[in-house]
């Protein structure tokens, strides 16, 4: 299974670098937020916010951004396979049907990691000072779940078959998510309901985890359960898009 998987993984890293111009396009919203956004945090009172903490607060969230809008979209990819005839030739193939899901998500969760790590640095300048260890922990908690969400966003683009439908339902779903798990604000500056409904969602406690390990508080609650809601999420949803691979390919 791991021959299979790293010939599918070096096919879609082939195709990415043949035309690089995406992961550019990738990092251009949040590079966006961090350049015209996030200096005015350094004012903001509450919620660990003001000074240079700021950035210790505001990054991580833009790196859930990334793991959400990067992987969430992965899917547009497969429906054009599918339209070209690729996943039919695919399946037909000895290859197990998690290997072709397994390739695909692992080129996405590089492309993710290498824009984490661009948009980490391009922070620095701007007053970023985070535990470098806490950095490292945080990137593998994002890849992982970037693989569960890139699984099941190639899942929902085999049930769709369509990118007009497509993209309404991940943005419909991811900008909801995103703006409930604090990305930009901390939930402990929303009014009690909003603050309830975050809670709600396991994305909320990864931020939460990650944050944490940018101010190298490894030893805060908030980052084993965040490690341990990417790792269960992932598994689920990875699980989810195989299962869903497995019964379009029956």
């Amino acid at each position: 299974m791991l021959t299979e998987t790293f010939v599918v993984f070096q096919r879609q890293m082939r195709i990415l670098l043949r035309n690089p111009v995406w992961v550019v396009f990738g990092l251009t919203q949040p590079i966006i937020y961090l350049v015209l956004f996030g200096p005015l945090l350094k004012k903001v009172s509450g919620g660990g916010l003001g000074g240079d903490d700021s950035w210790r607060i505001f990054v991580p969230g833009l790196l859930m951004q990334l793991a959400i809008f990067g992987a969430g979209f992965a899917g547009f990819g497969i429906i054009q396979e599918l339209r070209e005839g690729v996943i039919d030739r695919q399946r037909v193939t000895p290859a197990r049907r998690l290997s072709l899901i397994l390739g695909r998500t692992l080129s996405n969760t590089v492309t993710i990691a290498v824009q984490g790590a661009v948009l980490i640095a391009v922070a620095i300048p701007f007053g970023l000072d985070p535990s470098w260890g806490g950095v490292a922990v945080s990137l593998a908690c994002i890849c992982v779940l970037a693989i569960g969400i890139s699984a099941a966003s190639y899942a929902m683009g085999l049930i769709l078959k369509d990118e007009d439908a497509f993209a309404p339902f991940i943005q419909g779903v991811s900008l909801p998510l995103l703006l409930l798990s604090g990305v930009l604000l901390p939930m402990s500056l929303a009014p009690s309901w909003l603050s309830t409904a975050s809670k709600i969602n396991p994305l909320t406690h990864v931020v939460d985890g990650t944050r944490s390990l940018f101010r190298g508080d490894f030893g805060n609650g908030d980052v084993l359960l965040g490690a341990g809601i990417a790792i269960a999420l992932s598994g689920l949803l990875a699980w989810w898009g195989t299962r869903v691979f497995q019964r379009q390919s029956a």
